[in-house]
């Protein structure tokens, strides 16, 4: 039995994360701030899902309240720290740029130092397949470099990247950060295209098809996500004997700190994801075609070779069971026909 902290706790993978490990044994204690991002409802119908565990405890903090947070260290003597909690979204990082500073930064910080003071003896943090911005060589690898992102959210959780390696180095805490490729399922975030396109279909609203529908995206399911970070969690980082400072690997280092990329490794056509969709609902969408928008990417693709070799897991859940899943579970909780 492990001691665990997972941040953003009420959040789509935190939710399903907590489960598994308070499934598992684990004494589990999440936070969240519950923010208004998305329907609150939603996040507190997520946490009523705890209700037969009796080792999972939730407080209701922000990870930008250095006080709370130095609290909840000291009394928490954690083995392990899942930072989950974090301003999500590229298209709300161009209106509301300050709250990804707040969380993704200052919260961040907060977590870097109550490990450091705490005696953490593992920080499993997640960041982003936004991180690879204008990129386009494929599939994405963490080897790569990521230095050109397109939008102050992959900005923000590069910064994590940066922020999490320097404590490796200066500190000896063991860091591995987690790229997640465009999660989906049930208990979903609703602002996420396949849930608002959902939505829309049921409703019989158009839904709003970027870059004329010329985009591929490595949509993930949230079971493979939540088997892959259990695995991650008890894997701890060390450092890497053939690190060279001449040519040095981005995706590990000589402290002990690994990234990972988190994703389906087969990129769906965004048509192919609406057919899909549209067949599961059994009903048609209405496609209103437009460009690009701003801080968005054409193809995201990840090169999942390191995950496997090193947990021994791919992720094996289909896109035809995936959305006929979350189709399933998006009909009964909001009770439409």
């Amino acid at each position: 039995m492990k001691k665990i902290l997972i941040t953003g706790a009420a959040g789509f993978i935190g939710c399903h994360l907590a489960l598994a490990l308070a499934g598992r044994g684990d004494q589990v204690t999440g936070i969240d701030n519950l923010n208004d991002y998305y329907d609150v409802k939603l996040k507190n119908d997520r946490l009523e899902r705890f209700a037969p565990h009796g080792n999972f405890t939730f407080r209701r903090i922000d990870i930008a309240d250095r006080k709370a947070m130095d609290d909840l260290f000291h009394e928490g003597c954690f083995d392990v720290v899942v930072n989950l909690a974090a301003q999500a979204g590229v298209r709300y990082s161009l209106q509301n740029p300050y709250s990804y500073i707040d969380s993704n930064i200052v919260g961040f910080t907060n977590i870097l130092e109550g490990c450091r003071h705490n005696g953490v003896a593992h920080l499993v943090f997640a960041s982003s397949s936004s991180i690879y911005g204008m990129n386009a060589k494929i599939p994405f690898s963490v080897h790569d470099n990521v230095d050109h992102p397109v939008s102050l959210y992959a900005a923000s959780k590069k910064a994590n990247e940066l922020m999490a390696h320097a404590y490796a180095h200066l500190y000896g805490l063991p860091c591995t950060g987690l790229r997640f490729f465009t999660v989906y399922g049930p208990w979903g975030r609703p602002d996420m295209a396949y849930f608002s396109f959902t939505k829309a279909i049921l409703e019989g609203q158009p839904i709003d098809v970027y870059n004329h529908g010329n985009m591929k995206r490595d949509f993930t399911y949230i079971d493979d996500i939540v088997e892959s970070l259990v695995r991650v969690i008890e894997r701890i980082p060390q450092p890497n004997p053939d690190w060279n400072k001449e040519n040095p690997d981005a995706g590990s280092s000589y402290a002990p700190y690994k990234l990972y990329n988190i994703g389906n490794n087969q990129p769906v056509d965004l048509m192919k994801f609406i057919d899909i969709l549209e067949e599961k609902l059994g009903k048609k969408a209405v496609r209103n075609l437009q460009p690009m928008q701003a801080g968005d990417v054409p193809v995201t693709y990840a090169d999942i070779d390191d995950l496997a070799a090193d947990v021994g897991f791919r992720p094996t859940t289909s896109i035809e069971e995936g959305i006929g899943k979350f189709a399933a579970w998006y009909r009964s909780y909001y009770d439409t026909v």
